[in-house]
């Protein structure tokens, strides 16, 4: 796996737009292949497998000095396109269209497969180490905890669907969900926030080719924008903002770790103090 180290707050100050996009945008979905990216900041691992000829194995690699993958680890997984399993040591859960699946720690045998491969299952994967074990659990939109947020006249009417949190799937510190922003609202997480006690990941997905996301990063006195397309994931470190502008609507899959698994976990900053 690809090794992504981290950047401080003050010298993501100096860095130029390539730089950035550099040190925290994150680009996984590649037909017939499972890639992952290891991030110093908590340790996260994201990835994404699209089996199109035969299965994927998820596996440890020399990165984690592992046995197995979830030895010491949980991963939430989001699947963003067609129907597909994920076995689990020898379970197979059927994934359709943004189904989810929480898979704890312990578990030997991942394999990711689609139904079909002319239009695969796209799974997203997110990890954390792990000091505790739940089971692996199946997530249906449909059973999600959801939450309404926004307006029309703010252009930011969406629902946040919630998978694995505090009041639903358990796990060790994982937190994953998705957010689905309704036509004509194109704004996300404004008024912003950061998160001192927890690291986050967004995953944008449901764009054309014409399409783009801006996604608001950095402190709230010294913010910068990074350009995101669709499948494209950017890193949020605790210090960093992590809100975006779309030039239509879209859907993101958000995932953190850290202290804490509190929705409401969150410092607050006015839009007047943004800069």
């Amino acid at each position: 796996m690809n090794v992504r180290y981290t950047v401080g707050k003050n010298e993501y100050k100096r860095m130029t737009t390539d730089e950035l996009r550099d040190a925290f945008l994150v680009e996984l979905f590649k037909a017939g292949t499972l890639n992952l990216l290891y991030c110093e900041v908590e340790r996260a691992i994201v990835g994404a497998a699209v089996p199109t000829v035969g299965s994927l194995k998820l596996e440890a690699g020399a990165e984690l000095a592992a046995d197995y993958f979830c030895q010491r680890r949980e991963v939430g997984v989001l699947n963003i396109g067609g129907n597909g399993t994920v076995a689990v040591d020898g379970t197979e859960y059927q994934m359709e269209n943004l189904d989810g699946l929480y898979i704890g720690r312990g578990s030997k045998e991942i394999v990711f497969d689609s139904v079909s491969g002319e239009e695969p299952a796209r799974f997203y994967l997110i990890s954390y180490p792990a000091h505790a074990e739940y089971p692996t659990t199946q997530a249906k939109k449909a059973d999600a905890n959801a939450i309404q947020l926004g307006t029309v006249e703010d252009a930011n009417k969406r629902t946040i669907y919630q998978y694995i949190h505090e009041n639903g799937i358990k796990s060790c510190q994982l937190v994953m969900g998705f957010t689905a922003l309704e036509p004509g609202s194109v704004w996300n997480t404004m008024p912003c926030h950061t998160h001192e006690r927890r690291t986050e990941v967004y995953m944008y997905f449901g764009l054309d080719e014409a399409s783009k996301v801006f996604h608001m990063m950095g402190p709230g006195d010294e913010t910068r924008h990074i350009v995101i397309g669709n499948e494209q994931a950017v890193i949020s470190p605790m210090w960093s903002i992590h809100s975006g502008c779309g030039t239509k609507a879209y859907t993101f899959c958000w995932g953190m770790g850290g202290e804490n698994q509190r929705f409401d976990d969150m410092d607050h900053i006015a839009v007047s103090d943004l800069k």
